[in-house]
């Protein structure tokens, strides 16, 4: 029998939402690419969504007494470093990737961590419910339809995007981890800075920086800063404290998605037959997940992914 899971229901919607942002991004990370270096513009992007989470965090704790438990905050920092770390090892192992691959097979590689992710569950003893197979080969079957036009032939990019793949499949189950152990905004604040710092430290090594540039893209560098970096990952944080890693894994993969429809709107791009296959068979596989999955128990305790 089909169970609605109302209890997390929020934040799967919050999840597609996330999701939604991320997709349309592409587009500002394409404009902006064409005045930054990719490193230039993620040290930008983050440090601009760690500013704005910092600002708003000051707002909301004017009244608020000082939290004074150390032994919470050295929590907060390590599980922000980690999560950051893996955020920056994905983007930057995705980035050298792209340099001797196409953008169609690394957005492949890349939306295997929705595979990954059950299979890296199993090996933590997670139980893992058919239906989220299910749903993580249907969305793996629609991103090939969206992303690979041409005859697959293997580069030694596609092994760099690979290894990033693994790091953003980290990155969600690190996030899953800590979101229900320490303070949600917070970390995604720090974990922002933290991805900011090591792309400003590439940036200096490989890149040119100038004030130019950043001026050119500052419109790609505020959607792409306060919305995908600052707001995006603020509202995955939120929907992971209460959906498990691999669900929530397949409903994020509709970046692909949203992207392809942001691409077909903002910039022309044509959808072909195949591509809008590709977004069926991915959409069928978020609903499989939403429909069938386990439900949550009303004592609150969330069924094992």
């Amino acid at each position: 029998m089909i169970k609605i899971r109302t209890r997390t229901l929020t934040s799967e919607l919050l999840l597609l939402l996330a999701a939604f942002i991320w997709g349309t991004t592409f587009v500002a990370q394409r404009t902006g690419m064409d005045h930054l270096g990719p490193f230039t513009y993620n040290g930008c992007r983050f440090g601009l969504g760690g500013l704005s989470l910092l600002a708003f965090q000051i707002l909301r704790n004017r009244n608020r007494p000082p939290n004074r438990d150390g032994t919470a905050r050295k929590n907060l920092v390590v599980a922000g470093l980690w999560v950051g770390l893996a955020l920056f090892a994905g983007a930057t192992f995705q980035q050298m990737g792209l340099v001797t691959t196409t953008a169609g097979k690394g957005g492949f590689i890349t939306g295997l961590y929705v595979v990954l992710i059950p299979i890296i569950g199993l090996f933590l003893g997670h139980r893992i419910s058919l239906s989220i197979w299910i749903g993580a080969a249907l969305a793996v079957a629609g991103l090939y339809f969206l992303c690979i036009t041409d005859e697959i032939k293997i580069e030694r990019g596609d092994g760099f995007v690979l290894i990033g793949t693994l790091f953003w499949a980290i990155h969600v189950l690190l996030v899953g981890h800590f979101a229900r152990r320490v303070e949600t905004f917070s970390l995604a604040m720090i974990q922002l800075f933290v991805c900011s710092a090591c792309s400003f430290v590439c940036a200096f090594g490989w890149e040119t920086l100038t004030l130019s540039g950043i001026a050119a893209a500052v419109i790609p560098i505020l959607y792409g800063g306060i919305l995908s970096a600052g707001v995006a990952f603020s509202i995955q944080i939120f929907g992971q404290r209460t959906c498990p890693a691999a669900p929530a894994a397949i409903i994020m993969s509709m970046e692909t998605v949203f992207a392809a429809l942001a691409g077909w709107i903002v910039l022309g791009e044509q959808l072909s037959a195949r591509n809008l296959i590709g977004c069926t068979l991915m959409l069928a596989g978020m609903l499989v997940v939403q429909l069938f999955h386990p439900s949550v128990e009303t004592t609150g305790e969330m069924h094992p992914c």
